[in-house]
Parts: structure tokens; sequence; C-alpha cells
């Protein structure tokens, strides 16, 4: 089984977030989820952004290299949204990474390294419509066309944070198929 270090996105560690994380247990994972908001959550993803700019992207990225520490280097990490920062930037740059799984965002691989690492698996979940994505699709498209172990998926519709059951994106259809994926591709991580 894989274990995992799993990011929150910009709402927090809502309860849907966290029955994600326990759905991937209960297939056997090891998932670590780190708090990198000191226990706040948001109920508008807006008012989580807002506060995620007020402690500094730069602080967020740094709480998820301090919350891999201690871990094993053999990590698939994974984020929702603003969590991608801090999965991705692991999965690129501390070695031995067995996957990565980026839900809702992505960046250009050259946002924290030359490349993506070689051997380094990756999914890209996304609804092809929605509008917090927009910037965020030209660089999953880009890693899914060089990186020779990535996959986009791509669902229909307009939702940011459709996997999350205890927000109003959430999109059961979707969500069921984007776990479905994840837990195929978990599997034939070594």
């Amino acid at each position: 089984m894989a274990e995992l270090l799993l990011f929150h996105h910009a709402q927090g560690q809502t309860a849907g977030f966290l029955a994600f994380a326990d759905d991937l247990r209960a297939e056997g994972h090891l998932v670590h989820t780190p708090d990198l908001y000191d226990g706040k959550t948001f109920a508008d993803l807006d008012d989580g952004v807002r506060y995620a700019r007020e402690v500094g992207f730069e602080t967020i990225v740094e709480r998820g290299r301090l919350a891999a520490e201690d871990l094993p280097s053999e990590l698939v990490y994974a984020g929702f949204s603003l969590g991608v920062m801090p999965a991705q930037m692991l999965a690129q740059t501390r070695p031995g990474a067995n996957g990565a799984l980026l839900f809702s965002a992505a960046f250009p691989a050259s946002e924290f390294a030359d490349s993506w690492p070689e051997g380094v698996p990756l999914q890209i979940h996304m609804m092809e419509n929605d509008e917090w994505v927009d910037e965020d699709l030209p660089a999953a498209r880009q890693l899914a066309e060089t990186v020779d172990s990535a996959e986009l998926f791509l669902y229909p519709g307009d939702r940011h944070l459709f996997a999350d059951s205890s927000l109003p994106d959430y999109d059961e259809g979707a969500a069921k198929l984007l776990k479905q994926r994840v837990l195929a591709f978990l599997k034939n991580v070594k």
C-alpha cells in the first residue's frame, strides 16, 4: 500500500477533505494530513484564499515542506487546489517521491525545478470549466504532454473543489470517478 502526504485546500481541513483521506485509509493506504492553517477552516473559498494570502503562499509551502521533514522520502505527494503548491514542490524537489496527485490545480514544472523528476508518476484532476483553474490548465496540459508517466483527467463541469463532500462544489459522480482513478494510481505505486 502507498504512503501519502495529502494537503488540504484553501478552506482548510474540512469534513469532506478529512473524509477523502479516511476513504484512502480504508483501502489500506497510510495518509498523513498536516494542517497548514493551524486549525482554521473557512465556509467560503474566497475567505480561505484571503487567509492564505495574509499568511503568505511561501509560508504555506514552507509549512508543507516542514510537514514532510520527519516522514520517509518515498511518499506520494497529493494536494487539493492550494495544497497542490506544497505537494508539487515536494514531488519535484524531494528525492525519492513515489508519485504526485494534483487536484484542481497545477503549476508549470519550472515553478519548482528545471523539470519534472524522471520516473515520478503524476495524475492531475480538474473540471474543464472551473474558472479557478483557467490559468492552471495550460500548465496541466503541458505536464501531461511532457511527463511520460503523467495523466490529465478533465471532468465535465465548472466546480472547483468537486471531490470535497462537505462543500457546495461537490459533484458525486465526478468525485467517485476521481477516487477510482486515484486508487488505481496508488495500486501501481511501489
